[in-house]
C-alpha cells in the first residue's frame, strides 16, 4: 500500500523568526540608541534659536523657517526610505541615512556665516535622522511576533525619549554656558559617527523580503561588518580557499521557512535586497482607510498635544516664572521622565493587554509562528484601557492650562508635565504598534504614514498655538487641547472597538489577502460599496471568527 502523501497539515511548524534572544535585546537597544537621531536633533536646536539669529544676523522668524523646513522633511523623508527598506533591506538604508545625517551634522559644525547653508544642512539633518524611528518599527515587526511586540518597543521606545529630555538640557546649558552654539552641532557630529559604527558592526539584516524569517543567509552589504572580518580573518588563517566563516543563524540547515499562510517564505530570497522605486502615495492611501484613519489618529492627536506642551514650556517659565536659560532647559526633565515611564510602561501593559484579550475569548496564544490576525481582535486588544487614559487627559490638561495662567506654583505644572508625558507616550506607543499590527506586510510604510499624520497635526498645532493663547489665554487653550483631544480620541476608540476588524479584514478582503474566513466573499471594492445583504454577511463571519 503506498504511502499516504503528507497534508498540510502535516507539515513542521515553522517559527515566525529564528531570531534568538539575545539578537533582539541587541537589536531592541541598538533601535534606541540610532531613534534618538530625530527627537535629540529637533530639540537641542530650540534653546539655540537667539544664538542662531544673532550669529548669522538674521531675524527670529528666518531661523524659525528652518525650524518649519525640519518640520517638512521629518514628514517626507520617512514615505521614502521606509518603503525602501521593505524591499531593499533595513541595514543598508540605516547606513545611507546615517551618513546623510552625519554629513549635515559636521557641515553645520562647520558653517560659520551662510544662512543658506543652515537652511539647506537642517533640512538635509531631517531627511537622514527623520525615517529612523519608521524603519525601527519594521525592524520590530520583522523579528517579533503580535504578542511579544511590546517587549521590544517598551525599552527601545523609553531609550528614543530621551531625546526630549537631554535635547533642551544640552542646548540650554550650551547656550548659557558659553554664548554659541557651535558645539552642539559637534556633539550631533558625534553621536552620528557612533550610530554608523554600531549599525555597521552589530546591525543584523531582518527585512522579511531579504531573509525570511532569519533563515536565509545575509550577503553582501546585508551581512555585518564583523562577520565580514571575522570571515577574513577565517581564510587568512585557513587559507583562501576555505569557505568563510558564517553565523550560527547562517549555518543551520534548515534553509525553508514557511509563513503563517503556510507559503514558502525564503522563495526566490537570496539574502540580497531588490531596490524598488518608492511608491511614496502607498502610505498616504494608508491615510483614508477607514481601518487605518482612526488608529492614525490615535498616534498622532497625543504627539500634536505633547508638542503644544513642548513649545509653550520656554515662553511659560521665562516670562511667567522668570527662569534663566538653563533652569528653562532643566523644565524639559520632568515631561521627559514622564515619556520615559510611559514609554516602559507600555511595553508590559501591551503584552498584558494582549494575553488577558486572548484568554477572555478562549485562544491560545501561538508564539512559534504567531497569531493569524484575521482570527483574533488585534484592535480590542490594543485600545483596551484607553478611555481611562483619555478622560484623565482632559482633566491633566486643563489643569496644566489654568496652573500657568494663575500663577500656580511651578511644582504643579512641572508635576502635570510628567503625567501628560506618560499618557501620550502610552496611547502614541499602542495606536503606532497597532498599525504595523494590521499591515504587517508593509510596517515601515505603514509606520511613514503615521510620521506624516503625527507631522502635520503638530504644525496645525503650532500654527494656532500663540494666536489662541493670545485670544483666550492658556487656561481655556488647553482646557481646548484636552476637549478636542479627549472626546475626539473616545469616540476614535469606541469605533475602533467595534468595527476596527470588520474594516481590517473587508480590505484584506479586497486586495486578495484573506485567509478562510472570507473565502467566500466576492470582492466588491470598498466595504461601504457592499450591497448591504453581503456587508452583513461579511460581519457575520468576522464575528463568528474573532469575537
Amino acid at each position: 500500500m503506498p504511502p499516504t502523501p503528507p497534508t498540510l497539515d502535516d507539515r513542521p511548524v515553522i517559527p515566525y523568526t529564528i531570531f534568538t534572544r539575545r539578537e533582539r535585546i541587541i537589536l531592541t537597544y541598538l533601535l534606541g540608541f540610532t531613534s534618538l537621531a530625530s527627537s535629540l536633533t529637533a530639540t537641542i536646536y530650540f534653546p539655540l534659536i537667539p544664538l542662531l539669529s544673532a550669529h548669522y544676523r538674521v531675524s527670529t522668524q528666518a531661523i524659525n523657517l528652518t525650524i518649519t523646513l525640519y518640520v517638512v522633511f521629518q514628514a517626507l523623508s520617512p514615505a521614502v526610505f521606509a518603503t525602501i527598506s521593505d524591499s531593499l533591506g533595513r541595514r543598508p538604508v540605516f547606513l545611507a541615512i546615517f551618513t546623510i545625517y552625519a554629513a549635515a551634522s559636521l557641515g553645520l559644525a562647520l558653517n560659520e556665516s551662510s544662512y543658506a547653508a543652515l537652511l539647506i544642512l537642517r533640512a538635509l539633518q531631517s531627511i537622514g535622522g527623520s525615517a529612523v524611528m519608521a524603519i525601527s518599527y519594521g525592524v520590530v515587526a520583522d523579528v517579533a511576533i503580535s504578542a511579544e511586540r511590546g517587549k521590544m518597543l517598551g525599552p527601545m521606545l523609553a531609550a528614543t525619549n530621551l531625546g526630549p529630555c537631554i535635547g533642551p538640557v544640552v542646548g540650554g546649558w550650551v547656550a548659557f554656558r558659553s554664548g554659541g552654539f557651535m558645539w552642539c552641532f559637534w556633539a550631533l557630529v558625534i553621536f552620528a559617527g557612533l550610530a554608523l559604527m554600531a549599525i555597521g558592526f552589530a546591525m543584523l539584516e531582518t527585512a522579511r523580503s531579504v531573509v525570511g524569517n532569519g533563515s536565509v543567509p545575509a550577503r553582501g552589504l546585508w551581512r555585518t561588518w564583523w562577520d565580514v572580518i571575522v570571515g577574513w580573518i577565517h581564510r587568512l588563517r585557513r587559507g583562501n580557499d576555505c569557505p568563510s566563516v558564517t553565523t550560527d543563524r547562517n549555518s543551520r540547515e534548515n534553509r525553508v521557512a514557511i509563513d503563517r499562510t503556510g507559503d514558502e517564505q525564503n522563495a526566490g530570497k537570496t539574502g540580497k535586497g531588490t531596490l524598488k522605486i518608492p511608491n511614496s502615495f502607498a502610505c498616504l492611501r494608508i491615510l483614508f482607510r477607514r481601518d487605518s484613519s482612526l488608529i492614525l489618529w490615535m498616534a498622532a492627536s497625543p504627539y500634536a498635544v505633547w508638542y503644544c506642551i513642548q513649545i509653550s514650556i520656554p515662553l511659560i517659565y521665562s516670562t511667567t516664572y522668570g527662569f534663566n536659560e538653563l533652569e528653562v532647559g532643566l523644565c524639559f526633565l520632568t515631561g521627559g521622565f514622564g515619556v520615559i515611564f510611559g514609554g516602559i510602561a507600555t511595553g508590559k501593559l501591551m503584552d498584558w493587554n494582549y494575553n488577558v484579550t486572548a484568554r477572555e475569548i478562549g485562544h491560545t496564544v501561538d508564539r512559534v509562528s504567531g497569531d493569524d490576525m484575521n482570527h483574533f481582535p488585534i484592535e480590542k486588544a490594543r485600545s483596551r484601557g484607553s478611555l481611562y487614559f483619555l478622560g484623565f487627559s482632559i482633566c491633566a490638561l486643563a489643569g496644566y492650562g489654568w496652573a500657568t495662567e494663575r500663577h500656580v506654583h511651578s511644582s504643579v505644572p512641572l508635576i502635570l508635565q510628567f503625567l501628560i508625558g506618560a499618557k501620550c507616550t502610552i496611547l502614541l506607543q499602542v495606536y503606532s504598534t497597532l498599525l504595523i499590527d494590521i499591515f504587517p506586510e508593509n510596517p515601515s510604510t505603514a509606520a511613514a504614514s503615521g510620521n506624516i499624520t503625527r507631522c502635520a497635526l503638530s504644525a496645525a498645532a503650532v500654527a494656532i498655538i500663540e494666536p489662541l493663547v493670545g485670544a483666550v489665554g492658556r487656561g481655556w487653550f488647553f482646557t481646548l487641547v484636552g476637549l478636542i483631544d479627549g472626546v475626539g480620541s473616545m469616540a476614535a476608540v469606541l469605533a475602533i472597538r467595534k468595527f476596527g476588524a470588520r474594516w481590517r479584514i473587508g480590505r484584506a478582503a479586497e486586495i486578495g489577502n484573506m485567509g478562510p474566513v472570507a473565502a467566500n466573499v466576492p470582492r466588491f471594492g470598498h466595504l461601504w460599496k457592499v450591497p448591504f445583504s453581503a456587508r452583513k454577511g461579511v460581519a457575520k463571519n468576522v464575528k463568528n471568527d474573532i469575537g
